[in-house]
């Protein structure tokens, strides 16, 4: 019933509608009018028919809304938005209604004196804009100059608090242009509003809409140094909100802003004095590591599903086409390498990517190899940016090789390896061998350790120091804040242990050589060290134990600031690649080291796992930083895999069963993101591990079950089979819902295996499940067994279906208890709507069995054969054809089963004929 159908009782004053409207619209009793403001939508809708009644209505209405009960007031904005609704589906009608009588309702409630009203008038204005019924103009001229009025500076504190949110709520519905040129100006004023708190907080929170709303260029001109304001207000509140929102802020900037600016102020979060800051902070950490993602790196993109999908590379495609290349030419070439017999090949080194999409062709440099016949190297027919030997680019490469034949003494060899840098550019398996250098190469490897124990120091602790220093630089220009002057004082401390720590590396290291050699020999090396020690000091003054108790800090920033050729770096760069792969601490040390996001970002990341974080910022960090992993991984790419490995090792074995359950989740994700190889290497031992875990961490790698298996190899996939029964075990009996999980995963995961081994393993799951105690399992399970019989028959293994057929019948048809029998019969109307097996099939094997449950004495059984007949089995092209000779015993059955003496089972079997017959009828009538 209508609210308003008081109106429509005729003879109890004589009056017309209209007349009894207006009369009730302007009653001294409240209730009318709340009742006539709460019923306008059906009022407008029963005199929408008459031009001259509905504007009687529109004025009534708009005299309605100067009541001076604000209850009323605030019912009939709440009407307003429905009206406008409507109004704009008759606009043919009425085009102009809505904005010369309602809109400006709307923009006086703005500033209504009573508070319920208000916000009624901004709820509805919100609506409005959402659904696009406000004309620009409007949003022009009267909208936000009310608006920009209200949140003033000598504007009363609560309508300036309002104002601001609806300011930033309705930034994200107007165009681009408008929030730029009459917005924007205010909110950067609002932002440092040093009157009310509550203002810059709301500002904060929906800092990351605003600059969403206003693009690139406006947010790093005007708003990137408010948000620096608002990132050190004295208030925790706003910097926890500037925190928040992060992600969203930092996702509308340059990757250069996002690396120079932004990085160094969250940095500053995370190190906050305040506790929620902090906590705040490291939950954004992994959004905010996010924004740095780059497909082109990555490897990987999202599409608009959703999903990840693999896009290859340039150099990946170039490389794939450079090898195809270079078999060829070693097809072409095989008969005259054959007769080269004094000739040795060089070793290529081949790995491939996951989705076979990229070959790198990668070896190593080696000393030791250098004195064998054979020099183990790389080489390409393209010369591309990302694929080096030894991790160099060829010229360096070559610039090495040079180094090592100058300092060996044989001017043959150097003059032959002057063109090395052309043996690299070509594709050439043979060449001529090497002499023999192995004594003067020991000699040459010793000095090459000596001079790296001298440069080692300085290239570990480099990254780390340059990281400090920007962050220094990044906040002398807020030094008058106390808490930045705090952290400018612990930042410098750690820069004076990291330059410390470099210099007593390197003495040690120094002390230790010194007892390897004899005393000529130590200190001819001594010297060499010195030297070279020497030469990467601006000044050229040799560090000493007693420069360093002296002067330790100008020492120390002197090699800090330290111009290493880049000449010199290359030629120590193949020694000191080899010295880390037998130095396990300084390979631990460059573990975590990448270039895809500023390294304390990842170091804060990383360290989101110590249990110390936990006491001092939230008990839930490991959650939130289990949470955003996949996101992260994404963003280093699989190349960089190596940082997050053992951060993921320890949340998988976290004892809170929340951190394993949210990586349950999302392993599969991770497998996309890293391929088949890292998955089988490092995801697959812990995925293991789930599957034995609580039921609350089973069921996140059971929902994605298929999509984890699908990503392994076969060899691999197939050691699962024995283990998918273990789903069927539960802590808890009755959570039903993980059986039903299994049986619809195990539908997909069909498709994997061969049909010997859904034979010998699936089927007895699917069978079992088909016995559950919960008729939601079992009825998911007759899907499952009709897809294993499909499964049999699509891959032409008849004998195993009609073993499977065979089986079905003794369990279900023949099952003791009619539920069984009912499954028999539902099972067989699945067979043939998916038609998953030859219709000469069904009728040899089960349609027998299936005609013989209209005997059956339980009515739900005989139910659902008549629907499986009438509904499915008749309705087929083969049972339609005149002279099948099974066709008579099924129409039999039919009408055996329409004279039953239960009525749904003879309603189900006739239920198509009646319907029929009305077609029939209805036709017969039109004619």
């Amino acid at each position: 019933m209508r609210i308003t159908a008081f109106l429509d009782i005729p003879g109890q004053d004589n009056l017309t509608p209209l007349a009894r409207l207006e009369k009730y619209a302007f009653s001294d009793n409240i209730f009318n009018r709340q009742i006539i403001a709460r019923g306008l939508l059906d009022v407008f809708r029963d005199f929408s028919n008459n031009e001259e009644d509905f504007l009687t209505v529109m004025e009534i209405v708009v005299r309605l809304s100067e009541d001076a009960e604000p209850t009323v007031r605030t019912e009939l904005m709440e009407q307003i938005p429905p009206i406008a609704i409507f109004l704009q589906e008759s606009r043919p009608k009425f085009p102009t209604a809505f904005f010369e009588y309602l809109m400006p309702i709307v923009v006086r409630y703005l500033t209504d004196v009573n508070n319920q009203v208000r916000k009624a008038g901004q709820e509805a204005l919100l609506v409005l804009l959402e659904q696009d019924l406000v004309a620009q103009s409007d949003i022009e001229n009267k909208v936000c100059p009310i608006l920009l009025d209200l949140s003033a500076p000598d504007s009363d504190d609560e309508y300036k608090v309002e104002a601001v949110n609806i300011i930033c709520k309705m930034a994200s519905m107007l165009s681009r242009t408008t929030v730029e040129h009459m917005l924007l100006p205010r909110f950067c004023e609002l932002c440092s509003d040093g009157k009310l708190f509550q203002v810059r907080k709301i500002c904060a929170a929906n800092f990351g809409d605003i600059c969403n709303a206003v693009g690139q260029e406006a947010t790093e001109r005007l708003l990137i140094p408010k948000f620096f304001e608002l990132c050190s207000d004295s208030v925790w509140g706003m910097r926890k909100a500037c925190a928040e929102c992060f992600m969203a802020v930092s996702y509308t900037t340059s990757p250069e802003v996002r690396r120079s600016k932004l990085s160094p102020l969250f940095i500053s979060l995370i190190s906050d004095t305040c506790r929620w800051v902090r906590q705040a902070a490291f939950q954004s950490l992994g959004p905010f590591i996010s924004t740095f993602a780059n497909p082109s790196s990555a490897g990987l993109y999202i599409r608009e599903d959703g999903t990840l999908s693999i896009r290859p590379s340039p150099q990946d495609v170039a490389s794939n086409s450079c090898q195809a290349t270079n078999n060829i030419k070693f097809m072409s070439s095989s008969t005259n390498v054959a007769s080269s017999s004094s000739e040795q090949p060089m070793e290529i080194k081949q790995e491939s990517s996951t989705e076979e999409t990229s070959a790198e062709v990668n070896a190593g440099l080696s000393v030791k190899n250098l004195s064998k016949d054979t020099w183990e190297a790389s080489s390409d027919c393209c010369t591309n940016p990302g694929e080096s030997l030894t991790g160099l680019s060829q010229g360096d490469s070559a610039a090495a090789v040079r180094e090592v034949t100058k300092d060996s003494g044989f001017p043959g060899m150097n003059s032959r390896l002057q063109s090395a840098e052309d043996v690299f550019n070509n594709f050439l398996y043979w060449r001529l061998p090497l002499p023999d250098i192995s004594q003067d190469l020991e000699l040459l490897q010793f000095k090459s350790e000596k001079h790296k124990d001298s440069c080692s120091v300085q290239c570990n602790n480099c990254v780390a120091s340059s990281e400090i220093k920007k962050v220094l630089e990044s906040l002398q220009e807020h030094m008058d804040d106390p808490d930045v002057q705090a952290q400018v004082q612990v930042l410098s401390a750690a820069l004076r242990a990291a330059q410390f720590d470099s210099i007593s590396d390197y003495e040690t290291k120094k002390k230790e050589s010194r007892g390897k050699l004899q005393n000529e020999t130590a200190i001819s090396d001594e010297a060499t060290i010195s030297d070279t020690a020497c030469s990467c000091v601006e000044d050229n003054t040799p560090v000493s134990s007693a420069s360093l108790d002296d002067g330790s800090e100008q020492s120390a920033t002197r090699i800090l600031k330290s111009t290493d050729s880049e000449e010199q770096h290359r030629e120590s760069s193949v020694f000191l690649k080899k010295e880390q792969e037998n130095n396990p601490p300084f390979e631990d040390d460059k573990s975590k080291l990448q270039d895809i996001i500023p390294q304390p970002l990842l170091d804060q990341y990383l360290s989101m796992t110590d249990p110390a974080r936990a006491q001092t910022v939230d008990t839930e960090i490991a959650k939130h930083c289990a949470y955003s992993l996949p996101g992260v991984a994404l963003t280093l790419g699989r190349q960089n895999w190596h940082c997050l490995k053992d951060t993921y090792e320890t949340l998988a074995s976290d004892v809170q069963w929340k951190v394993r359950r949210t990586l349950a989740f999302s392993i599969h994700e991770l497998a996309v993101i890293l391929g088949d190889q890292l998955t089988a290497a490092d995801l697959v031992p812990i995925f293991n591990g789930f599957l034995k875990d609580l039921d609350e961490v089973r069921i996140g790698v059971l929902k994605h079950l298929y999509d984890f298996l699908k990503l392994l190899h076969a060899d691999k996939r197939r050691e699962y089979l024995y283990q998918l029964q273990e789903f069927v075990v539960t802590d808890n009996s009755r959570n039903w819902r993980f059986r039903y999980e299994l049986a619809e995963q195990l539908i997909l995961i069909l498709e994997l295996y061969n049909p010997n081994d859904v034979y010998d393993y699936l089927r007895h799951i699917a069978l079992t499940l088909c016995s559950d105690k919960v008729s939601e399992v079992r009825w998911i399970s007759f899907r499952l067994v009709v897809a294993i019989l499909q499964k049999f028959y699509a891959n032409n293994a008849n004998a195993l279906g009609l073993n499977f057929i065979n089986e079905l019948v003794v369990r279900f048809r023949h099952c003791s208890k009619w539920v069984g029998r009912q499954a028999f019969a539902f099972i067989c109307q699945a067979v043939v709507q998916e038609e998953c097996m030859p219709v000469d099939q069904f009728v040899e094997h089960l349609l027998p069995s299936l005609l013989s449950l209209a005997s059956d004495p339980v009515p739900n059984v005989r139910v659902l054969l008549a629907k499986a007949l009438r509904q499915t089995l008749l309705e087929k092209a083969y049972f339609k054809s005149v002279g099948n000779p099974h066709l008579e015993a099924a129409e039999e059955t039919i009408l055996a089963l329409q004279s039953d003496r239960d009525q749904d089972v003879s309603f189900f079997a006739t239920i198509k004929l009646k319907q029929n017959n009305m077609d029939n009828t209805s036709i017969e009538k039109q004619n």
